[in-house]
């Protein structure tokens, strides 16, 4: 993989990250598509570790006032305050990926290696997209979806797992369906995400340290990163921004026209 490949991937990760259309399967089908070679495990770690800073970046406040309000809930046993309810949501959220992620390893790390498959989970991500926007009821706070509402999204990002599946978009849809402004239930998402995925890199990024991959890697895990950071950052704020008023339709169609031509090119290939 060369620096170019390694910058064009980074900004890819960024971007998709966010936007949701699924980051993973962007990752798996375009280098397929342009008959790169695979970024491999540390350098999906790293990038993933990239879109992480641009989520603390975005929200740094946000968290710290979860933080505080989640242990002063842990002295006063009370959950009155919004911000301790959203910070034990967001605890209870992580788990569902934490165990599921943990059983199911292996099946998931095969399905990363099927350019067909998130192809095709690409198409469901549409359809949860589209069914989303239609049937959501868009009125109340994440604060107010309750811990079983917390954990049926934690569900979601579960399933993002595989590649294909937008972790973005599964989270997204499933606030809408919890009937969570389309703003709030991004948010809540974004916040979601950073446990799973600090916790699940640093588990990735030690087993391969101990086995000495990232030696000689480092100009390109370093340009990659850099490069997920700056343009999720810039993402982060579009899409909270465009949710505000805007649909998630043209995501929809969008993933249906990559995943279709996706699946189009793996028949012609063979």
């Amino acid at each position: 993989m060369t620096l170019l490949h390694a910058i064009f991937l980074g900004i890819l990760q960024g971007a998709t990250e966010f936007i949701p259309v699924s980051s993973s399967g962007h990752l798996v089908l375009v280098p397929w598509l342009l008959n790169w070679p695979e970024p491999g495990l540390a350098f999906d770690a790293i990038l993933h570790w990239g879109t992480v800073v641009a989520v603390l970046a975005v929200f740094w406040r946000d968290l710290h006032r979860l933080l505080l309000a989640g242990l002063e809930s842990l002295r006063t046993r009370s959950l009155e305050d919004p911000d301790a309810r959203l910070a034990w949501w967001i605890i209870i959220g992580t788990v569902p990926a934490a165990v599921i992620g943990f059983l199911f390893e292996d099946f998931f790390e095969a399905l990363f290696g099927t350019p067909i498959a998130a192809a095709g989970f690409l198409l469901v991500t549409g359809i949860v997209l589209s069914l989303s926007e239609r049937l959501g009821a868009r009125t109340r706070e994440a604060e107010e979806m309750g811990w079983f509402g917390a954990l049926l999204v934690g569900l979601a990002q579960a399933a993002a797992i595989a590649p294909g599946i937008s972790r973005s978009g599964a989270t997204i849809a499933a606030g809408l369906f919890l009937g969570v402004r389309r703003a709030a239930a991004a948010r809540f998402g974004f916040l979601l995400m950073v446990p799973i995925v600090l916790g699940a890199g640093l588990l990735s990024l030690l087993d391969l340290a101990g086995a000495g991959v990232l030696v000689g890697d480092w100009p390109l895990l370093a340009s990659g990163f850099l490069a997920a950071a700056i343009s999720g950052y810039l993402c982060v704020r579009f899409l909270l921004n465009y949710l505000r008023r805007g649909r998630l339709y043209v995501f929809a169609l969008y993933v249906w026209l990559f995943g279709a031509m996706s699946l189009a090119v793996a028949l012609v290939r063979g």
